[in-house]
């Protein structure tokens, strides 16, 4: 796979998004980002799978790990320069997406709608 193809992967992955922009408002803690991607998300996050995101996001250069040595431990993830682009990218997207979604589910309807006339008339 090419390398900017992997990297667009992880951007745009179910947990990627959801992740960077959450991180565009402020740095999170672990637990916190993970009950903030949870409540966009209708599943939310496992701990597993939000770790292995943001070592993703973080070997891309995207998200900045800060680990803290006191007790007990405190770790805090941010948006590196890189990553703030990226997440802006992401959330106009995912701003279009939620500003044209009855037009998508119009064109679904209308998609659907044929294909069951399509069907009904091989059937006839």
């Amino acid at each position: 796979m090419c390398p900017y193809r992997l990297v667009l992967e992880h951007v745009t992955s179910r947990w990627g998004v959801l992740v960077l922009i959450e991180l565009l408002e402020r740095p999170h803690r672990f637990s916190e980002l993970r009950r903030a991607v949870g409540r966009v998300s209708e599943a939310g996050v496992s701990e597993k799978m939000l770790t292995q995101t943001l070592k993703t996001l973080e070997r891309d250069g995207l998200v900045h790990r800060d680990a803290k040595p006191v007790i007990p431990p405190r770790v805090d993830y941010s948006l590196t320069g890189l990553g703030r682009e990226a997440a802006e990218q992401v959330r106009t997207l995912a701003l279009w997406t939620q500003e044209r979604m009855a037009d998508v589910e119009q064109a679904r309807r209308t998609y659907d709608d044929a294909r069951r006339a399509q069907d009904e008339g091989r059937r006839a």
